[in-house]
């Protein structure tokens, strides 16, 4: 099985203190750190540029998982390699086919990306990425609509999950978005094994405490799927 992974998304941190915080959330237990990086094309917002990736990169001490919600992967794929991402994820929907998604997949290889990530939106058949299960280490399922943070998690992503995982694929699946102590339990359950949380983490009185029990709850929920 693979292993439980908390990954707390930067973009609900104080960005006024980001070094401040991302020694913090480490502290805290997270596992790896979500970086989301949106362009104000594929989605309605901008965020972080490589130049802030690789600043985080300096004082990280955890794997920097970077979410790629731009139009055109190629084009960035070596800055935020080069700026220190681990795992670095695009989204099948910017792709346009299999043949154009083995041509982001291959460009992330060939800049030594250590974990190569696709992403599909909520309104995206998870048949998308089927061809290219065999090419990526993680897939990550939206579970909101990208582009912005605190929205309402969609249970009907659910089935995607458990349509990977019955079509025997092993590797990471991430979920992303509206996960919380009341949502995540059934993302485990389905399969899914990283989890992004943002307000939930850094919102929380007691972040310890509160990557602590998402982890217990994810380990329960999966072990009482297997009984």
């Amino acid at each position: 099985m693979r292993p439980i992974l908390i990954s707390p998304s930067l973009l609900s941190c104080d960005f006024a203190r980001l070094a401040t915080e991302v020694t913090r959330v480490e502290e805290a237990g997270a596992d790896w750190l979500h970086i989301d990086v949106m362009d104000g094309h594929f989605v309605p917002n901008m965020t972080i540029g490589p130049p802030v990736v690789e600043a985080i990169g300096k004082v990280a001490r955890r794997p920097l998982d970077v979410h790629l919600m731009i139009t055109d992967p190629l084009k960035y794929a070596s800055h935020y390699a080069k700026a220190g991402a681990h795992v670095l994820t695009f989204h099948i929907e910017v792709a346009g086919s299999a043949a154009g998604a083995r041509e982001v997949i291959d460009a992330f290889r060939s800049e030594g990306v250590r974990k190569v990530g696709v992403a599909l939106n909520p309104d995206t058949p998870v048949e998308r990425v089927f061809d290219v299960l065999d090419l990526v280490d993680l897939v990550l399922v939206m579970s909101v609509f990208p582009g912005f943070g605190g929205q309402k998690f969609i249970a009907d992503v659910l089935p995607k999950v458990r349509a990977l995982r019955a079509r025997g694929f092993e590797r990471d699946i991430e979920m992303d978005g509206g996960i919380h102590a009341g949502t995540l339990p059934a993302c485990a359950e389905a399969g899914t094994n990283v989890f992004v949380a943002g307000s939930a983490i850094f919102g929380a009185q007691d972040m310890r405490s509160t990557i602590h029990g998402f982890r217990e709850s994810a380990e329960r929920a999966r072990a009482g799927s297997q009984a």
